[in-house]
């Protein structure tokens, strides 16, 4: 009778002993959500439009695997003028990297394009957060996209962030304003100041320059092919 209670007993401590295993398997890795607006400011610029600009990030999901939603855009006059969005699967391959595919629709004024998309995302050597992407459109059209960020902190609150982009394509496409090869390189830098880690005004300069068929396109259409903009905006996450 002893021997038979000590089973049970056994056996009843072995099946807490699972069930917090179960649970706390659960909460080491829980479904969690993240908002980025990397880039929320108004540009000062030769033509005196003074466009808004934006750059936002959303995530959903786990540590292996998350959905992300990544928003880009300019708008003018109270129109969008361009604009990028992203709807991602996102999987851990590497400490720091995320491998990403999934689809991207472009707008340029009135025209639009979709495309399917493969990408990596992460922190290179030396802590450069990175971003490049490969799209593949309609008619044998690609787009290669990489940008690159660093931090470099004088304080624990303020950030100096220089930062690069650039954007190619394989073929030409007026209507959306775009040529083969090279299209453009935009560089900026930015200071912020983090009243807290999740809300940081920012003022800075940004350059950006066309290149190739792309600024024979600009060029035709009366657009400057290398502007200088002074910026200012806020940068926050939640």
């Amino acid at each position: 009778m002893k021997n038979t209670m000590k089973k049970q007993i056994a056996v009843a401590l072995a099946a807490l002993s699972m069930s917090q295993i179960s649970v706390a398997d659960m909460n080491d890795d829980p479904l969690l959500t993240k908002f980025m607006l990397n880039k929320f400011e108004v540009q000062n610029n030769s033509s005196g439009a003074d466009p808004l600009v934006w750059e936002s990030e959303l995530w959903i999901g786990k540590d292996l695997n998350k959905l992300w939603i990544k928003s880009d855009g300019e708008r003018v006059s109270g129109k969008n003028e361009e604009t990028e969005t992203q709807l991602l699967y996102s999987r851990a391959i590497a400490p720091f990297w995320d491998a990403q595919i999934g689809i991207r629709h472009d707008t340029y004024e009135n025209e639009s394009r979709n495309y399917g998309t493969i990408g990596i995302k992460g922190l290179a050597p030396y802590f450069f957060e990175t971003d490049a992407s490969l799209s593949f459109g309609q008619n044998g059209q690609t787009k290669l996209n990489a940008s690159a960020e660093y931090e470099l902190m004088f304080t624990q609150r303020l950030i100096l962030s220089p930062e690069v982009e650039l954007n190619a394509y394989s073929q030409d496409d007026p209507t959306m304003g775009v040529g083969s090869g090279l299209s453009n390189i935009e560089a900026g830098l930015r200071l912020r100041y983090e009243i807290k880690r999740e809300f940081a005004p920012y003022i800075g300069v940004n350059w950006n320059k066309m290149f190739g068929t792309t600024a024979d396109i600009a060029t035709g259409n009366g657009i400057d092919t290398s502007d200088t903009q002074l910026v200012a905006g806020i940068r926050a996450w939640f």
